[in-house]
C-alpha cells in the first residue's frame, strides 16, 4: 500500500502531491519544498536535498535513514536524498508537479476517439505516451529518466 500526501512549497505559491512507496517512510521525511519561484533563494545542501528542474525537495535525512535501516535493512551510507526520491520512497505522485493538469486536454482529445476507432485510439495513446516520456527525459525530469 502507498500513501499520497500534499505539501506546500516554502513561498506558498504551489501545492504538490507526493507518493510514499509501500509506506516505508512517513510524510515527516519531506522536510521542505521549494518551487521554481522560491528555490533560487535556497542554499542547496546535497546531503539533504535533491533538485528536479528548478524544484528542490529537502528531506529529513536522519528520519529517512532510520526508516530505511529499520524497514529495509539498509546501511546508513546507502540512504541519501537521491535514493529516497529515485526509489520512490518520497517522490512526486506524477512524473513532475502539475503533470495531471498539464496533460488533461491532450489526453481527453485522444480518449474521445476511443469509441469511433478503437485501433486508432490505441495507436494514438501509445504514441502519445512514448513521445511524452521522451520529451520529459529531454527536459531532464528525474522520474522520466528511469521510465
Amino acid at each position: 500500500m502507498c500513501q499520497e500526501i500534499n505539501k506546500e512549497c516554502d513561498c506558498g505559491k504551489e501545492r504538490v502531491s507526493f507518493h510514499l512507496r509501500d509506506n516505508i517512510m512517513s510524510q515527516e521525511v519531506l522536510d521542505r519544498l521549494f518551487c521554481p519561484a522560491c528555490s533560487p533563494t535556497v542554499v542547496f545542501t546535497e546531503e539533504r536535498m535533491i533538485e528536479d528542474n528548478g524544484w528542490v525537495i529537502e528531506y529529513d535525512m536522519e528520519l529517512a535513514r532510520s526508516y530505511a535501516i529499520a524497514k529495509l535493512g539498509l546501511e546508513p551510507d546507502q540512504v541519501h536524498p537521491s535514493f529516497v526520491f529515485d526509489s520512490g520512497f518520497a517522490t512526486w505522485r506524477e512524473m513532475y508537479p502539475g503533470e495531471t493538469r498539464d496533460i488533461a486536454d491532450e489526453r481527453a482529445r485522444i480518449i474521445a476517439t476511443k469509441e469511433e476507432n478503437p485501433q486508432a485510439y490505441l495507436t494514438a495513446i501509445n504514441a502519445w505516451a512514448v513521445q511524452r516520456i521522451a520529451r520529459l527525459k529531454a527536459e531532464g525530469w528525474r522520474k522520466a529518466q528511469n521510465a
